[in-house]
């Protein structure tokens, strides 16, 4: 996506992208299309460090040579139509209650930072601790590291919350490393995604993932990991 131009008067010659995300429908006024271009997401680099909590630059590639900044729509979304990161009182008094005398703990991965934030305010509102990465391969490194300090992950983390699109190392195949190791194996996968095609949800199930839930919905996440963290205690 490319921002800064000057302000479209002309829309009869201009163009309007219309995408699905986050459960909601919008439209992108774009003076131009120059190239539709596909890339793995091995290819996607995390955003710089010390760019600032208030960036919208949430990874970048390489095109050509030429150096691209990716956007981080969830945080353009935030801004536009707001966010509601509240679960309602009766779950979190109810769920709360339940987590009470052993607060789970559960890995979340999300390379957006306003997704990062929503999950751990949402998980906080239920008596959840979290462990916060910003892509699946320092998932699955922090995965090892519990390893490699004797720590027994599938008693320690009740599940795994992972965005499916994020640099490095997506969701699908985060899960893919989880379920081939033997010391990983079992532990719970929700994938989280702003995508909510029904090709996500066949992918889920090819890679062994417990679960799909689009964002962002905090009702809706609160319930799904409460109930994979009552899976988790039997």
């Amino acid at each position: 996506m490319a921002i800064g131009n000057k302000p479209v008067y002309d829309l009869e010659s201009n163009f309007v992208i219309i995408t699905e995300y986050n459960r909601t429908v919008q439209g992108f006024l774009v003076a131009n299309i120059n190239r539709i271009i596909n890339t793995s997401w091995a290819e996607i680099l995390p955003a710089p460090a010390g760019i600032g909590q208030n960036s919208f630059l949430t990874a970048i590639t390489k095109i050509d040579g030429e150096l691209v900044e990716i956007i981080d729509v969830e945080k353009v979304l935030a801004e536009v139509v707001g966010i509601n990161h509240q679960v309602s009182e009766d779950l979190s008094q109810n769920f709360s209650a339940q987590n009470q005398h052993r607060r789970p703990h559960i890995l979340v991965a999300d390379d957006s930072s306003v997704a990062r934030k929503q999950i751990a305010k949402t998980m906080e509102q239920i008596g959840i601790d979290t462990t916060i990465v910003i892509d699946g391969k320092q998932a699955l490194e922090q995965l090892q590291h519990w390893q490699d300090e004797g720590i027994d992950v599938k008693q320690h983390i009740a599940l795994v919350i992972s965005d499916i699109e994020m640099p490095e190392m997506d969701g699908y195949s985060l899960t893919t490393a989880i379920r081939k190791d033997p010391a990983l194996d079992t532990i719970q996968v929700l994938l989280h995604s702003s995508m909510s095609g029904g090709f996500n949800e066949s992918l889920v199930e090819k890679v062994g993932a417990n679960k799909f839930i689009a964002k962002f919905d905090p009702n809706e996440l609160a319930t799904a990991v409460q109930e994979m963290v009552d899976i988790w205690r039997q």
